[in-house]
C-alpha cells in the first residue's frame, strides 16, 4: 500500500475511511492455544518454512532504468541481518508495454536480482504490483495503459492522498474491465504465462502474488466492507482461478499467493473463494488506516485484535497457509512504536508462517534503513532468530527478546536438515541440541549472522534446539 507520506488533509479522509470500515465491536484476539493448526508452507523436501524479509520495490524507475534501486547491497544487507525472504515488485505496463510485446531488458534485469537472492540464499516472490490500477492515473505503476478502460468516466488526482484515488469513477471502472472483458482476462493470463514460463526453473524463486492490493468498483450506497466482500467473491476469486490455471501450464512447482483486498487490513473478514490449485497462500496486508496517516499505535484501540480474529478466517476454512505480504507503521519512532512490533510480531508467529515487512530501502519514512545503512528506530526488532526449515513436526517455537533467548522443539524427519538463522547479537549466541541430532554449529561470533543446521540422527523423540547469548 505505501507509496509516499499522507499529509494533515489526508488524515481526515482517512478517518472517512476508517468510521466506513469499522467492523463494529472488535472480536477478542485468539491466543496461540485456541487458533486451530495452519497448514504449513513447505518446500520442495517438505521442509516447514518460516519466512522472514522484506519487500524490495523501485516505483520511480521505468524502462531502461526500471528497477535500478535493487542492488546487490540491499540483497547482501538483507541477508546479514538474518533475513531469508523477498517480495519483489514487478510491474505489468514495464514487462508488457505494447499489446503483445514483452520486454525482453526487463525479464533479464528481474533474473539478475533473483541471481544476487540466490547468491544470499533469500527466497523470491514474484509480486504484480499496481497501485491505483497503473500510469493511465498519474505517476501510478501496474496494468498497462493499453488494457485500461474508463468509460470516459472522471479521474481527479489526490497529491495528499493517493489512497482515495482508487475511489474515483474512472479507476473504478478500469478494474472492472479488468475483471469483465475477455481480452483483458486473457492479456493478464499471458503476462502470467510469461513471466512464470520464464522464471519457472529459477532457484530463487518460491511463488507467484497474483496481484497486489486488488480493487474493484462499489455501487451506490455500498459499504466499503461490503464492496470488499462482494468484490473479492464475485470478481477477484474469478481471476485468481484464470491466473492459476495460466501459471500452472507452464509452472506446477510454486506457490501461488493470493490477496484480499485492502479492507482486510481493518479486521474486515474476506470474501475470496476457493482457488482451486494444490499450492495457494493467503496473503493479506497488515496495515491500520491511522498509523497509515502518521499516527502512532493504540493498544488499546483493538485493531490488532480485531485484524487477528478475522485474518485466520479464510485459512482455517480453506486449509491454506498464511503469509502477510507487507506490514509495518510510516513512522517507527513514534513512542509507542515499540510496544506495536512487539504486538505485531507476537500476533503474527500465531499464525502466519511468515512475512515481508514494506519496504528494503535507505532513507526516511517505510524504509527499513536509514542512509547510512542503520536499522531506522524498532525496525531492528524485526531480526529475531527463527526456524528457516524444519525436517519434521514442529511442537513448539519461542522468542524471549528481554532475555535474548530463542528455542525449537520438533519431532525429526529421518534424515532430514534442520535451518535456523540467527541474527547479529553483540555478544554473538551459543546453540545446544538435546535428542536425537546434532547441529553444526555451536557458537556465532558478536556481531555475526548464524546459519545452524541441525541433521537429525537414528532413533525416536523430540529434538530441542535453543539459542542464548555465550555465559
Amino acid at each position: 500500500m505505501p507509496k509516499r507520506r499522507l499529509r494533515k488533509a489526508a488524515f481526515l479522509a482517512v478517518t472517512a475511511v476508517l468510521a466506513l470500515l469499522a467492523p463494529g465491536t472488535p472480536a477478542a484476539a485468539r491466543t496461540g492455544p485456541d487458533i486451530p493448526p495452519l497448514p504449513p508452507l513447505t518446500d520442495e523436501q517438505g521442509r516447514t518454512l518460516t519466512l522472514r524479509g522484506w519487500n524490495l520495490a523501485d516505483k520511480e524507475h521505468r524502462g531502461d532504468e526500471a528497477l535500478a534501486d535493487i542492488t546487490e547491497r540491499s540483497l547482501r544487507d538483507m541477508a546479514a541481518q538474518g533475513f531469508d525472504f523477498a517480495r519483489l515488485a514487478v510491474f505489468w505496463d514495464d514487462l508488457e508495454p505494447r499489446p503483445g510485446h514483452y520486454s525482453e531488458s526487463y525479464l533479464r534485469k528481474i533474473e539478475r536480482i533473483l541471481d544476487r537472492a540466490h547468491r544470499h540464499r533469500i527466497r523470491v516472490v514474484i509480486d504484480a504490483h499496481q497501485d491505483v490500477y497503473g500510469p493511465a492515473f498519474g505517476s501510478h505503476r501496474g496494468i498497462p495503459a493499453w488494457a485500461t478502460r474508463t468509460d470516459g468516466l472522471p479521474y481527479r488526482p489526490h497529491p495528499d492522498d493517493w489512497f482515495a484515488e482508487y475511489f474515483e469513477p474512472a479507476v473504478q471502472a478500469a478494474f472492472q474491465h479488468l475483471y469483465e472483458d475477455d481480452d483483458l482476462r486473457r492479456a493478464q493470463a499471458r503476462m502470467w504465462q510469461v513471466l512464470a514460463g520464464r522464471l519457472a526453473d529459477h532457484p530463487a524463486v518460491l511463488g507467484y502474488d497474483l496481484i497486489n492490493e486488488p480493487m474493484g468498483r462499489m455501487r451506490e450506497g455500498e459499504s466499503i466492507p461490503d464492496a470488499a466482500r462482494r468484490i473479492e467473491a464475485t470478481q477477484i476469486t474469478p481471476m485468481y482461478q484464470r491466473i492459476a490455471e495460466a501459471v500452472r501450464r507452464v509452472d506446477r512447482r510454486h506457490w501461488l499467493f493470493v490477496e484480499p483486498t485492502p479492507a482486510a487490513g481493518e479486521g474486515v473478514p474476506t470474501g475470496l473463494g476457493r482457488i482451486r490449485d494444490p499450492k495457494v497462500v493467503y496473503a493479506p496486508h497488515f496495515y491500520n488506516a491511522a498509523m497509515e496517516a502518521g499516527r502512532d499505535y493504540d493498544p488499546a484501540s483493538g485493531w490488532l485484535p480485531a485484524y487477528e480474529a478475522a485474518v485466520v478466517r479464510y485459512p482455517r476454512a480453506m486449509r491454506v497457509p498464511v503469509l502477510i505480504g507487507e506490514w509495518g507503521p510510516l513512522n517507527s519512532s513514534l513512542p509507542n512504536m515499540a510496544r506495536f512490533y512487539e504486538d505485531a510480531l507476537t500476533s503474527m508467529s500465531r499464525y502466519a508462517t511468515g512475512w515481508a515487512s514494506w519496504q528494503w530501502c535507505y532513507g526516511g519514512a517505510y524504509c527499513a534503513m536509514d542512509e547510512r545503512g542503520r536499522f531506522q528506530p524498532n525496525k531492528s526488532r524485526t531480526a529475531e532468530p527463527y526456524a528457516a526449515a524444519v525436517a519434521g513436526a514442529v511442537r513448539g517455537s519461542s522468542y524471549d527478546p528481554r532475555r535474548t533467548a530463542y528455542s525449537l522443539t520438533y519431532a525429526p524427519a529421518q534424515g532430514g536438515t534442520t535451518e535456523l538463522v540467527l541474527p547479529p547479537a553483540p555478544r554473538g549466541w551459543h546453540v545446544t541440541v538435546t535428542g536425537p541430532a546434532r547441529a553444526d554449529v555451536t557458537r556465532v561470533p558478536a556481531g555475526e549472522r548464524g546459519t545452524v543446521r541441525v541433521r537429525a540422527g537414528a532413533g525416536a523423540g523430540e529434538v530441542r534446539v535453543t539459542a542464548l547469548p555465550p555465559a
